[in-house]
C-alpha cells in the first residue's frame, strides 16, 4: 500500500512512466511501525509525504490511518535512489519529477 501511494503520485504527479521512463527509482530501504491494529477489509486512508528531496534521492513517508479517524495506526516509507533504465547508475532526477517531489517536501518530521 505504501508502494502503490508512492507509485500514483509519481505516475500522476510527476508523469512517470515506469514501463518507459527513462529513470527509475529503486528502493533502497524501506520501514513501517504499527501503532494500533488493522486489518482487511478496513478501508484506509493514507498521508503521503517527502521528508528529504536529493540530487537523485527521495524519501517518503506516510500515515496511514482507519477511514474517518484522526488516530495515526501506522506509519512507513521508504527511500527511492533513481537510476538509470539501463545502467542502473544514480542519475540526477529531471526537473519535472524534482518539482512534483518538492510540493510535498515538509521540513519538520514530526508533524504528520
Amino acid at each position: 500500500m505504501i508502494d502503490s501511494i508512492v507509485n500514483t503520485y509519481l505516475i500522476e504527479a510527476c508523469r512517470q512512466d515506469p514501463q518507459h521512463s527513462p529513470l527509475i527509482g529503486l528502493v533502497i530501504s524501506s520501514w513501517c511501525q504499527f501503532f494500533a491494529p488493522l486489518s482487511f477489509p478496513e478501508i484506509l486512508d493514507l498521508c503521503l509525504r517527502v521528508t528529504k528531496l536529493g540530487n537523485s534521492s527521495v524519501t517518503y513517508q506516510v500515515g496511514v490511518f482507519k477511514q474517518g479517524s484522526d488516530e495515526l495506526a501506522a506509519v512507513g516509507g521508504y527511500t527511492h535512489v533513481f537510476v538509470d533504465r539501463e545502467s542502473r547508475k544514480s542519475t540526477p532526477m529531471n526537473r519535472e519529477t524534482r518539482d512534483g517531489l518538492g510540493t510535498l517536501l515538509v521540513s519538520d518530521e514530526s508533524k504528520l
